[in-house]
């Protein structure tokens, strides 16, 4: 007895991209007639499609045309900037992007899932959300993929994800304050529960630890990664007998807080005190003096773990499941050199 033929709809989007030499979305841009491929690739795709007599599955019911996203919090211009680079993907291969906020609930609440599972969706992108193992179990019975977005902890050895060099971030924002001559340098950080905020405080202590320069542990503070964080400790560390001369903020919206705090003191930035951020949102080109921060690059983040739902929606296999995307610093004016000397004994 013969082997029966391969169907032809076993012919993935992602297999036509690995012979072509591409990225998915390139194959899907040549696919559903969009621009911005070039001519000679878009020949050799339009041949290799005729060639392997790939066409899209009939059987649209199996799933609908949404990647859903799950947000812990969308409530600010970090969680736009995913999703721009989230929708850039999913437009390309002419779908939807779904959006559920938890409203800072740490996982979604249980009917969710039962929603989602109705939906049928391409996959699923968590953003610094947990998806307990159960949901997970679920999801994975219906062969729905999940990724991880900047997770809030390790994530499952199974759950592929995208995150940000965090760790380099706080160190380059550090070093760029001790070579200014700066020594009294606070961080106003996020909840630890985080693994962001542990990696960017990790960075500043190795920072301060290779000039030589210990960390007062007054210096160090905890607060909420929104602007009333950032001022409340902000203020806290202003009002200390000694105060610092430069603050490392956990993010933009924090170190906008520590700008509101130090004005309320009197203070201006960066003459009496030098402050830096991170994620370069774009309040950071407009606050008064423009912020020097740690760009993140959000966009390119929520574009990767995009690409990687539709490549195993696709019948495809990842490249890699840990994406760490590159952060640099991004140097402007709100950092100077310290106003005063340093007394003895403070390096």
């Amino acid at each position: 007895m013969t082997a029966s033929p391969r169907p032809r709809q076993e012919v993935t989007l992602a297999h036509i991209a690995k012979l072509a030499g591409v990225s998915a979305p390139t194959v899907s841009k040549v696919i559903n007639g969009h621009p911005g491929v070039a001519s000679g690739t878009r020949r050799r795709i339009e041949d290799l499609v005729k060639e392997h007599g790939w066409r899209r599955r009939p059987d649209t019911t199996e799933s609908s045309a949404v990647v859903e996203v799950v947000f812990e919090s969308l409530d600010s211009l970090w969680a736009l900037e995913l999703i721009r680079g989230m929708d850039e993907v999913a437009q390309a291969y002419g779908i939807v992007v779904g959006l559920t906020d938890m409203r800072g609930r740490r996982s979604p609440h249980p009917g969710w899932i039962d929603r989602v599972l109705a939906l049928r969706p391409v996959g699923v992108i968590a953003v610094s959300a947990d998806i307990g193992e159960r949901q997970r179990a679920r999801l994975a019975s219906r062969s729905i993929s999940l990724i991880a977005l900047d997770p809030r902890g390790e994530p499952d050895h199974g759950v592929p994800s995208v995150g940000a060099t965090n760790w380099n971030g706080g160190l380059c924002a550090t070093r760029h304050l001790l070579e200014l001559g700066h020594r009294r340098i606070a961080m106003v950080n996020g909840p630890g529960t985080l693994m962001c905020c542990r990696a960017r405080l990790d960075g500043y202590r190795a920072a301060m630890d290779a000039a030589g320069v210990p960390v007062d542990p007054a210096l160090v503070r905890t607060g909420p990664l929104y602007v009333d964080g950032g001022r409340t400790q902000g203020r806290a560390l202003l009002e200390l007998p000694e105060p610092p001369t430069a603050v490392f903020a956990a993010n933009d919206l924090q170190a906008l807080g520590v700008y509101q705090a130090a004005h309320r003191a009197g203070l201006r930035v960066p003459e009496d005190l030098s402050v830096v951020g991170f994620d370069d949102l774009p309040l950071a080109l407009w606050a008064d003096p423009p912020m020097t921060t740690v760009c993140q690059p959000l966009r390119k983040m929520g574009t990767a773990a995009a690409e990687m739902v539709m490549t195993l929606a696709s019948g495809g296999v990842l490249a890699e499941d840990r994406v760490e995307l590159a952060t640099r610093l991004e140097v402007r004016s709100s950092t100077a050199a310290p106003a005063r000397p340093h007394q003895p004994g403070h390096h």
